[in-house]
């Protein structure tokens, strides 16, 4: 079972960097692509950014890919999403996950606790 761990959520104003990471619990590389998702109150979860396991292939949502990056760790394997430049509508609940070997935002294997993102105007 994939147990994921976040860290680095937090308030910033707008302009403001965060990093937020993720670590796995159990031996994931080569295995299972990593992504990011965010939840806006009032809206539905959308996928934000993936990475495959030998970091070779990574997506970036278009409406932040000049502001986020997205890279990995194999020791232990841990994910992160630098956001630089936020924006109020930035914020949101940011979840790690797990996705299958088809590295699809639809194919879900495990998800993080959550991290609280919010920018201030």
């Amino acid at each position: 079972q994939v147990h994921l761990v976040e860290s680095g959520g937090g308030s910033v104003p707008a302009g403001g960097s965060l990093r937020l990471s993720c670590t796995a619990s159990e031996y994931v590389w080569g295995h299972l692509c990593l992504a990011w998702f965010r939840q806006a109150p009032g809206k539905e979860r959308e996928g934000v950014a993936l990475i495959n396991p030998p970091s070779t292939i990574t997506y970036v949502k278009e409406a932040v890919k000049d502001r986020f990056t997205i890279s990995r760790d194999s020791a232990p394997d841990t994910v992160y999403l630098q956001m630089n430049s936020l924006k109020p509508e930035d914020t949101a609940m940011y979840y790690c996950a797990a996705l299958d070997t088809s590295c699809s935002f639809n194919r879900v294997h495990a998800w993080g606790q959550g991290n609280q993102v919010t920018v201030s105007s």
